[in-house]
């Protein structure tokens, strides 16, 4: 088995070499003409608050640095609910530190447009986007797009046996067993908690703290647990991350329940007191192009807006899929009641 995952793993860095190649070069016209390059050069780097995991986020840095010499990216990684506690603090003590700011909890850009902390800016290339993508006055956007899966460890689960319902996870036998990522943390799970809850009500979830689930905190930490073993079944977590951990080799079968899954659409946007303003603008541009898109697409499994983007064959497409989509006003109303009832129902 080791001896066969060689050359998948050796096309993948030839893959992802190319794809930085090809990116220099197709940047290479756009930093010839782009007058805001100077400007962003100047400025020397932009701030990026992001919850999409770790190595696709740098993954995205490193391509916009390699494509944009002399303009460095900070990356900020953590959960949705934590990026924007944080936002707010550091406004508090008059802190301007983020210019670009990406989390998975629609609600989120609800709140900051209220509170005019969003910069109006249209990418370049959004235009065909999906209008689920695309706010309609023009200051946020949705970088990618997530669903909400169950997955298992196929060393530990046999596929007859598998969960295939949300309230399959409710059978007893799975007492002990499961893993969830949590609300108060993740906005892909807060948006998760309120779409089931639509579908099945609050019960569902009391019913499902029955079965005793491992507690995490963000939406890709569940897909480790499952690939080690330590809980052979997820009850949650974004697709893309059980994606990514099966093309490595781990033993993690995702199922998309028939019922629907909840679709998560994470939005970006600049902030309107953006330290760094050109070189925000040059990197929204940049993630928002379709060569990024397709990008996110091909190498971490994320969904997009773009109707030219294309997706790998093992992937299901998302109009193949029942979408549970949430309402970003509601989500945003909601906030506080969905935290308050996970904890109250798990326990923290």
């Amino acid at each position: 088995m080791t001896h066969r995952r060689r050359p998948i793993a050796l096309l993948a860095v030839v893959l992802t070499l190319w794809l930085t190649l090809w990116l220099i070069g197709w940047a290479g016209e756009a930093r010839a003409q782009d007058p805001r390059l100077e400007a962003a050069r100047k400025e020397g780097k932009v701030v990026w608050y992001t919850s999409l995991a770790l190595t696709s986020s740098e993954k995205v840095a490193k391509l916009f640095e390699a494509a944009y010499p002399g303009v460095k990216v900070e990356v900020q990684r953590t959960g949705s609910q934590r990026i924007l506690q944080r936002m707010m603090q550091e406004l508090q003590a008059n802190i301007h530190n983020v210019d670009v700011v990406h989390t998975s909890d629609a609600g989120h850009y609800v709140l900051l447009k209220e509170k005019k902390l969003l910069m109006r800016y249209t990418p370049a290339g959004v235009d065909p986007f999906a209008p689920g993508f695309k706010d309609k006055d023009g200051y946020h956007y949705g970088l990618r797009a997530t669903v909400n899966v169950i997955a298992y460890n196929t060393k530990a689960i046999p596929a007859a046996e598998a969960p295939r319902t949300w309230k399959d996870l409710l059978d007893p036998k799975w007492r002990g067993r499961l893993v969830t990522a949590h609300p108060g943390y993740s906005g892909v799970i807060a948006t998760h908690v309120l779409a089931l809850v639509h579908l099945h009500g609050w019960d569902y979830f009391k019913a499902l703290a029955q079965n005793k689930p491992m507690l995490v905190q963000s939406a890709v930490d569940p897909s480790g647990v499952v690939a080690s073993g330590e809980r052979p079944v997820a009850v949650d977590g974004g697709d893309y991350t059980f994606y990514q951990v099966k093309k490595k080799g781990n033993p993690v079968e995702i199922v998309y329940p028939k019922e629907g899954v909840p679709l998560v659409v994470s939005p970006s946007a600049i902030t309107s007191f953006a330290p760094h303003p050109n070189a925000a603008r040059l990197f929204t541009d940049f993630i928002f192009s379709r060569e990024i898109q397709q990008v996110l697409a091909d190498t971490e499994g994320l969904y997009s807006g773009h109707p030219q983007v294309t997706y790998p064959a093992d992937k299901p497409r998302m109009s193949d899929l029942k979408l549970l989509p949430v309402d970003a006003e509601e989500l945003e109303k909601r906030n506080e009641e969905i935290k308050t009832r996970f904890v109250e129902f798990f326990g923290a």
